[in-house]
């Protein structure tokens, strides 16, 4: 076959230039989305400093090792032995040398690049280690056996560390490659007999083998300090970090001995550049391979046996001690409150409870957890929109001027739900949801009037655009939760509005996301998303932007990537605009003596595998602050990061890595400070460590007597955590409620009540982050006792039973705890669903107090009065009255008696008409008919003095029990036959 011609090289490599012109595209794409993004969100400090440090990291490592391999393979080969005295095994590889000789150059340049590549790729991952070494602040405390500064083991140690390895791995590739030199260029026999190296080859080799000797050395002495945040199994604390017994006085004395041997043992190594002998070295090496076996090993076994155990809980007090210490400081607990309650409350003083329990909390009958479909049915408008499945707790001011515990969701886009879905529809059509609804935490909806659903959520803001109680706001929600497509806005395609009376249409006039305008941009974006459409689109034009990155923890995980997010963002309108407020924090492993908790699974709960966001990082800490609080407006995407914690030494340094991205806490406006909050996983973190670190005496902490552990959620089936409660409510001692995340513990093993926690998570409150422990003294139900103790109640059983009548099931709430009057008030707020609305209803409210007997009532006033036994202070009506003739003089006579009856009769008719067409609204009309006529039957009955009673049952008729429930109560579905 012919040589290709001229044309056909000419058009290969015109070919091979358009592929690597395409591939360095690609590559630069990548860059320039990313600048282009940053710079949108006015944070392209973050990104230089990143890329800075990233570029920096990998330049002056890989150099640094290519230059050490280069460096020894080069000198090996000058090293070289004369041709003449190589060995037969040696002039058999003389083929090879003749091979490598012409490309010898190049060769090396191969080899150096690409150790250098793989060095500088791995060090340019350690640039969180590098800025927090250059820019450590000290923590002002030492830990309790070095008395070194708690920042030499956060900040500095990991980057000796990495310096280490990196030493170790240089010195092996460096031993690695000079050794094959030599071996081809004579200075090594293998097979021969006689010698096996050259003078020149042992020295060299020697003086390698020394420096990783002398590392080792180096890596000897640090490991002492290592020891104060090493971690081990240790069966009195689970996860143990820090010294114990045998690590103080056998590890690091034996830690101690080992370095001076490998000091020694480095220096033998070195001594051969003029003995020219391996015996000395090798026997030194030898003594330290023993040394680290016997000394390293054996000694802390045989200390650890015949020391420790035979006296085990004497011996590691003082380190326990410490443990505890360092733990609770590092998690924020060491103040926490804990005080002895009995928990059984004063059965003598039922009826002062029972007015007490009108203001000991806002008890919130509406579930966030449970709910979120009943905001979807009434308040979704179109299949497009979408709420959370976890709605959020926060706070607005009520029509009484005060806080009033809010459930408020986000009216989110839902790209799943367009009516037809392509490119246009997808991107530029549909872009945004629309509006926040709002609804109170402690009341549903209990009446039928104003054509409103029983038991549904009695929404403060609603409707489409939302009005209510919510002050003015900007209502176009273009970054959420569940927003995680791109969108292009602001150009020459319109974007759907909302559909109100005729659809109505907006362009985006916000100033975030990136020019496409530009071709640069769009070819990058088109590469970047894999959308060639973009290139060429006529929906693109002047003025479009592309929105992108736009969950509120995408966003702020961006712009910090040095912080660890929370779980849960959460809405709250501030001075006109919708704000997604995130919870932040600072973490490290390296506080000394605190023990480690995995962030994923201590923060996992009943609630977070499919309707909450783990966080996301599983890597293990054992300090955290929530020392950023952050805010995404929903509009426009802007992010804004707010130093909280004004303390925290991990934030300072990282503030002096990255000046200028975190504002100060006192630009915090009181808008915004009105509606943050204590964040629930840092709540999660520190709740699982009280369960052991509650205990401050190392004996009983050693023992375990005491420990206690979170309580599975007994209304979930799930065997999970129970999860945190935002509740509004008085802890014994306060005079008025604090908004706060509460928590039950039960000792570890038993069903019974062990603790109730608390925090006051108002960010207004001059107490807040204050923990308080409530530890149970006497034996009171846990919160799986109760609701177990519940579904044995006989109305629960009826109330099932008339459920399964109307295919509807039964669905639990959150179980609250409250503290009151020395006990424990348990509400629960049981809902039904199913039916015609095929969502979450409020039917009824359980109670239980001081170790009594659940009540299951139609209304919280009703279960109050039940569980206590006296009456409070019912609230006022704010629905109107039942329908009825009750404006005239009640009739009498025998005729008022039979129209009484035939209008009973009546409305029972219509209202099991109503109940077998699932019309709620009509029953409950029909119900208070038959209340009314009952009522006039009785007195038409008393002034006649007929011996027919009112409850009588008409002739062949089945009426209704006289109790009906009257509008204005919560009344469960009630069944066929009731």
């Amino acid at each position: 076959m012919g040589r290709p011609s001229r044309r056909v090289r000419t058009l290969l490599m015109t070919l091979g230039v358009l592929a690597v012109l395409a591939m360095l595209f690609v590559m630069f794409a990548g860059f320039w989305t990313d600048w282009l993004w940053y710079r949108s969100v006015d944070y392209s400090s973050v990104f230089t400093t990143t890329l800075g440090t990233k570029v920096g990291l990998f330049a002056v490592f890989g150099l640094l090792m290519a230059a050490a391999v280069g460096f020894n393979i080069w000198l090996a080969h000058r090293l070289r032995p004369p041709l003449s005295a190589m060995s037969m095994e040696q002039q058999n590889l003389d083929r090879y040398r003749m091979g490598i000789a012409p490309y010898k150059k190049w060769v090396l340049l191969a080899i150096t690049a690409l150790v250098g590549l793989i060095a500088g790729a791995s060090a340019s991952g350690q640039w969180r280690t590098w800025l927090m070494y250059v820019n450590g602040v000290p923590f002002g405390q030492k830990d309790p056996q070095f008395h070194l500064d708690v920042s030499f083991y956060a900040f500095d140690l990991p980057w000796y560390r990495f310096l280490l390895a990196f030493g170790f791995a240089a010195a092996v590739l460096c031993l690695i490659a000079a050794a094959v030199t030599h071996y081809l260029y004579g200075g090594l026999r293998v097979t021969s007999p006689g010698a096996r190296a050259t003078g020149a080859a042992t020295g060299h080799l020697s003086v390698l083998i020394g420096i990783f000797v002398a590392l080792k050395a180096v890596a000897y002495w640090l490991d002492r300090y290592g020891l104060a945040v090493k971690s081990s199994d240790f069966k009195a604390a689970g996860n143990w970090t820090g010294l114990r017994y045998v690590d103080a006085n056998a590890y690091l004395p034996a830690k101690t001995i080992l370095f001076c041997i490998a000091v020694i043992c480095a220096l033998l190594f070195f001594s051969t550049i003029w003995r020219r002998t391996w015996q000395l070295p090798v026997i030194g090496f030898g003594l330290l391979v023993l040394s680290a076996i016997l000394i390293g090993g054996l000694y802390p076994a045989i200390v650890q046996k015949f020391q420790v155990e035979p006296n085990e809980q004497a011996k590691e007090a003082p380190y326990i001690k410490k443990n505890i210490d360092a733990t609770r400081t590092a998690y924020g607990i060491a103040d926490a409150d804990v005080q002895n309650y009995s928990g059984q409350g004063d059965s003598a003083k039922l009826a002062d409870q029972r007015k007490a329990a009108d203001s000991a909390a806002s008890y919130r009958l509406v579930d966030p957890n449970v709910v979120s479909p009943a905001f979807q049915q009434i308040q979704q408008e179109r299949k497009y929109y979408q709420f959370p499945a976890t709605l959020d707790v926060d706070r607005y001011t009520g029509p009484d001027g005060k806080p009033q515990d809010t459930v408020i969701g986000l009216r989110e886009l839902n790209i799943n739900g367009i009516p037809k879905s392509n490119w246009i529809n997808d991107h530029f059509t549909y872009t945004h949801g629309y509006g926040a609804i709002a609804a109170k935490g402690t009341t549903p909806v209990v009446s039928s009037g104003g054509g409103k659903t029983i038991g549904a959520p009695d929404f403060t803001e609603s409707g489409l655009p939302t009005t209510g109680a919510l002050p003015t706001y900007e209502q176009r929600i273009y970054y959420g939760e569940k927003t995680e497509q791109y969108s292009i806005v602001g150009g020459p395609q319109k974007e759907l509005d909302y559909e109100k009376n005729g659809e109505k249409t907006t362009s985006y006039a916000g100033k975030s996301g990136v020019d496409l305008s530009n071709p640069v941009n769009r070819a990058a974006y088109a590469v970047a998303f894999n959308e060639p459409q973009m290139i060429y689109s006529g929906a693109i034009g002047e003025g479009s932007r592309i929105l992108y990155n736009r969950t509120p923890k995408e966003r702020v995980e961006a712009v910090a990537p040095w912080l660890t997010i929370d779980g849960d963002a959460y809405p709250a309108v501030v001075k006109g605009r919708i704000q997604w407020i995130v919870d932040a924090y600072t973490t490290t492993n390296g506080y000394p003596y605190a023990s480690r908790t995995t962030l994923g699974d201590t923060t996992e709960d009943s609630l977070t595998d499919n309707q909450r966001a783990v966080v996301a990082q599983q890597n293990q800490v054992n300090y955290i602050r929530n020392s950023v609080k952050a805010t995404v407006d929903a509009y426009d995407g802007t992010v804004t990061l707010y130093q909280w914690d004004t303390e925290d030494p991990v934030l300072k340094t990282w503030m002096k890595a990255f000046p200028g991205t975190v504002k100060p806490k006192a630009d915090i406006s009181p808008d915004l400070l009105a509606h943050l909050r204590y964040p629930q996983d840092m709540f999660k973190v520190q709740r699982e460590l009280l369960t052991r670190y509650h205990v401050t005496n190392a004996s009983q902490f050693y023992s375990g007597s005491d420990a206690w552990q979170v309580p599975d959620d007994p209304t979930n089936k799930d065997s999970n955590a129970v999860p945190p409660y935002y509740l509004s409510l008085k802890m014994p001692g306060q005079t008025d409620q604090r908004f706060s995340l509460t928590t039950t513990f039960t000792p570890n093993g038993r069903p019974n009540l062990g603790a109730f926690m608390a925090v006051d998570a108002d960010a207004t409150s001059p107490d807040f982050g204050k923990i308080r422990v409530l530890r149970v003294t006497s034996n009171v139900q846990g919160p799986q006792q109760v609701q177990s103790e519940l579904n044995g109640v006989d109305k629960v059983a009826e109330f099932v039973r008339n459920l399964r009548g109307t295919d509807s099931d039964i669905e639990y709430g959150n179980l609250l705890t409250v503290p009151l009057g020395g006990g424990f008030l348990y509400i629960e707020p049981v809902y039904a669903r199913g039916g015609s609305a095929n969502y979450p209803l409020l039917k009824k409210v359980a109670a239980s107090y001081g170790g009594g007997k659940p009540v299951f009532e139609d209304s919280l006033t009703k279960a109050l009065n039940a569980v206590f036994g006296a009456e409070g202070t019912e609230p006022p009506s704010t629905t109107p009255p039942p329908p009825g003739d009750t404006t005239k003089p009640p009739a009498t006579g025998s005729t008022a008696l039979k129209q009484a009856i035939a209008d009973a009769q009546k409305a029972y008719d219509a209202g099991q008409e109503a109940l077998a067409k699932q019309d709620w609204t009509a029953y409950g009309k029909a119900q208070d008919e038959l209340q009314a006529a009952l009522r006039r039957a009785a007195e038409a009955d008393a002034a006649a003095g007929t011996s027919e009673k009112p409850g009588d049952k008409p002739s062949g008729s089945t009426p209704a029990k006289p109790d009906a429930k009257p509008s204005g109560s919560a009344t469960e579905k009630p069944s066929t036959g009731t």
